[in-house]
């Protein structure tokens, strides 16, 4: 019996190429920044609900400037950038709500 050789098929070395490439392609993506943005949108409306505005307008406006930026960078999917802002929006959402609560308690408005 005489043996034929199978030709070598496309599909498979094509294969061999197409798993690397798209493994190092999804090496480069970074992840949506979803719990970062609840967890800022969330610190802000808290600070919204005792009034941090007003009784700590300098923390309340560095948290909702940071988490205007971060909506940005966000949609223009820098979200390595956004990360960082969503994180300092929160920060700053939850130094405006402390500050705002110890104010409302010296000034009589809350109690303990």
């Amino acid at each position: 019996m005489q043996k034929t050789e199978e030709p070598t098929s496309l599909f498979k070395s094509k294969k061999l190429v197409l798993v690397p490439l798209l493994f190092l392609l999804s090496a480069c993506a970074t992840a949506k920044p979803h719990l970062p943005m609840v967890l800022a949108r969330e610190a802000l409306a808290s600070a919204k609900e005792v009034d941090a505005s007003r009784f700590a307008p300098g923390f309340f406006f560095k948290a909702e400037e940071a988490y205007r930026l971060a909506t940005g960078y966000y949609n223009d999917k820098s979200y390595e950038l956004s990360i960082e802002k969503f994180k300092l929006a929160k920060e700053f959402a939850e130094k405006a709500e402390n500050a705002a609560r110890l104010q409302r308690m010296k000034s009589g408005e809350e109690a303990l």
